[in-house]
């Protein structure tokens, strides 16, 4: 019997929406099922809507400095729900964009849990039971919270975005990216925040050297950490407020808390062991290099992989996918010179090897620096500098690493990032001029 469809896609997010696209332009009959909102983690509770915060937290800074670039402005004054409302009205506007795209390629979507009965068969949460050819699992993540007394009244990455007031007091478990970022997000917008960690290292697989400009900065900046100490307990007192008990220290008043120790496959319940897949030991889906898992019929595309937890690797991995299995042009993907950034304040960034990394596999490197005030600080009363870094291979003189910290990193890396993937030498480097006065021309000065 001819199945229903060609392709059955769980998860609506950058990865599954990517897959469904390409595969329907491809001729195949696509569905997709996605039991929260149509555009995943990225858009709707992630990368996206965060990253409108970080914009919005820096006219903090703006404001500050005006009368420096001759600008007189009266008391500012910060409302919360005004920033909340446009970053989610945003957000609307792009899961209505995302609906379009699947419309528009006649993609079938059905916004309700669907999960795997069999090899070409998943059903509805509303009991409908449908085949497909081919099921792709592209459910993503969802924030891990610790098991401790009172983990009722935390929030984690999903709900940060919904607050209904602004917290003044904010303590955030955890030193990722994420922890970080809204770390910088609500001191700069006047909270008082403070980090705690079970470890005593933040954002291990960075370059050290952004790692230790990174944390002195915060701490200037007004943000305390409390390192080996994770939360033991959180008690709702009879006022609302949050009393937090951390390892070692003493409790500490929060009006919010915020959990951001890492991301979990969401795989719990999908009902892959009717299809022999068995879960890794995080809950991920096992895939070979052309994403299919241990039966023929099904895919595993992004977070849910746990390969690498990025939205364009997940939509680059959709892509191959759709291409391989329904285009008739079989690929993979490259995971090697992925870029990454921290939006924190200051913003950091990097590709390609760390300088212990380089050392360690490839024996021999030359470093390369540059340590400097950017102009845009001279505005500022903070000291804060800029650093970049070059790691090279010494046998090949090829740069492997750049990385680099202070305003704009992120958007000054993703050029940098078409080099290291190039393979360009230091002396290719040294070769371009200058574009000059700007931050970025410190990547082809240093010698």
């Amino acid at each position: 019997m001819e199945n229903d469809y060609d392709l059955f896609v769980i998860g609506a997010g950058s990865g599954g929406v990517r897959a469904s696209r390409i595969a329907a332009s491809h001729g195949a009959r696509v569905a997709v099922a996605e039991e929260h909102r149509v555009g995943g983690t990225c858009v709707i509770r992630g990368c996206v809507p965060k990253k409108m915060l970080v914009y919005g937290s820096h006219f903090a800074d703006e404001l500050h400095e005006a009368a420096r670039y001759g600008w007189s402005i009266g008391e500012p004054r910060f409302d919360w729900p005004t920033l909340r409302d446009f970053v989610n009205a945003d957000v609307d506007r792009l899961e209505r964009a995302y609906t379009s795209t699947l419309d528009n390629n006649k993609v079938d979507h059905f916004h309700e849990r669907a999960t795997v009965t069999g090899p070409n068969a998943v059903r509805l949460a509303s009991g409908r039971d449908i085949t497909a050819k081919v099921i792709l699992i592209a459910v993503g993540a969802w924030p891990v919270v610790p098991d401790f007394p009172g983990n009722e009244h935390v929030i984690t990455s999903n709900e940060v975005f919904h607050l209904r007031d602004f917290p003044r007091r904010v303590v955030i478990q955890g030193a990722g990216y994420i922890a970080l970022e809204f770390a910088g997000i609500f001191n700069s917008l006047g909270a008082d925040v403070t980090v705690v960690n079970r470890s005593d290292q933040i954002l291990r697989s960075y370059d050290l050297s952004l790692r230790e400009r990174l944390l002195p900065i915060m701490q200037a900046r007004g943000v305390r950490f409390r390192f080996s100490s994770p939360i033991e307990r959180v008690v709702k007192e009879a006022n609302g407020s949050l009393l937090v008990d951390t390892a070692g220290h003493a409790p500490i008043a929060a009006d919010a808390v915020l959990i951001a120790t890492g991301r979990r496959p969401k795989t719990d319940g999908l009902g892959l062991e009717s299809a022999g897949i068995a879960l890794g030991a995080n809950g991920e889906v096992p895939v070979d290099a052309f994403n299919r898992t241990a039966c023929p019929s099904i895919y595993a595309v992004g977070d849910v992989t746990d390969r690498v937890q990025l939205t364009p690797v997940a939509i680059r991995e959709g892509h191959a996918f759709a291409d391989t299995v329904f285009g008739g042009n079989p690929r993979t993907i490259s995971y090697d010179c992925i870029p990454s950034a921290v939006f924190s304040q200051p913003p950091l960034a990097g590709v390609g090897l760390t300088e212990a990394e380089a050392r360690e596999t490839l024996g021999e490197v030359r470093v390369f620096t540059s340590d400097f005030r950017p102009m845009k600080n001279m505005f500022s009363e903070r000291p804060e500098r800029g650093f970049y870094k070059l790691v090279v291979d010494a046998a090949s003189d090829r740069v492997v690493g750049v990385h680099m910290i202070g305003p704009d990193a992120p958007e000054i890396l993703q050029a940098a990032a078409i080099a290291v993937k190039a393979g360009l030498t230091k002396a290719q480097f040294d070769d371009t001029v200058a574009l000059h006065p700007s931050m970025a021309e410190e990547l082809v000065l240093m010698r």
